[in-house]
């Protein structure tokens, strides 16, 4: 394939990463029953190491999966929400304003919804890395539950306007989003490299 006029944003980590947390987080939460429970155990055991591997990768990876590349505040992911919304969108060669608050939040709820997950593990099966310190309760079972079963429906609930932004921002700046997600590889034109950044495309 080539790609030539492209230029190179994310790297393997960064995209296997993506699918990964993708195919685990699906699994475990389409996969409850308890003929399955060891299924949905270990893949909330894969999101959380998932998780953990992507906020180091924030700190010592390539240039566009760094945090210090992407940090935003709530006021400027709104503001270029809405002019995404209304087509005036400026194009990010990395993530734009809103979709790096979708990354954190999107982190923060999987962080919470797997090690709500771990506790209620404990508490309800008397298993798992924290069994020798909660013990089993009846008592804390179901409030457990509906707690984790609160933060996995959140994290869902972001990963769904997640998506409908990958599709907007696609079609109003006319490139494929997702399948950059696949060859790492993305239009090279003049185009903000971050969220306080402007100006011609530098190459890597």
């Amino acid at each position: 394939m080539s790609h030539e006029g492209q230029i190179k944003v994310w790297d393997p980590v960064v995209r296997i990463f993506h699918w990964m947390l993708v195919a685990a987080f699906f699994t475990a939460y389409f996969i409850t029953e308890d003929g399955f429970l060891w299924l949905h155990t270990w893949a909330g055991y894969l999101v959380l190491g998932l998780v953990v591997l992507r906020v180091i990768w924030g700190f010592i990876g390539t240039r566009y999966a760094r945090f210090s590349n992407f940090v935003t505040t709530p006021p400027a992911a709104l503001h270029y929400l809405w002019e995404e919304i209304t087509g005036r969108a400026r194009r990010y060669l990395g993530h734009n304003p809103a979709g790096a608050a979708m990354i954190f939040a999107i982190l923060v709820f999987l962080l919470l919804a797997t090690l709500s997950g771990i506790v209620l593990y404990a508490a309800d099966e008397g298993a798992g890395p924290l069994a020798g310190w909660i013990a089993k309760s009846e008592a804390l079972e179901d409030p457990l539950e509906e707690v984790h079963e609160l933060f996995a429906n959140l994290t869902l609930a972001l990963v769904i306007v997640h998506t409908f932004g990958v599709v907007l921002g696609s079609m109003i700046h006319r490139e494929n989003l997702m399948a950059s997600m696949f060859h790492g590889y993305k239009r090279r034109e003049a185009a903000s490299e971050g969220p306080g950044a402007t100006g011609q495309v530098a190459p890597d």
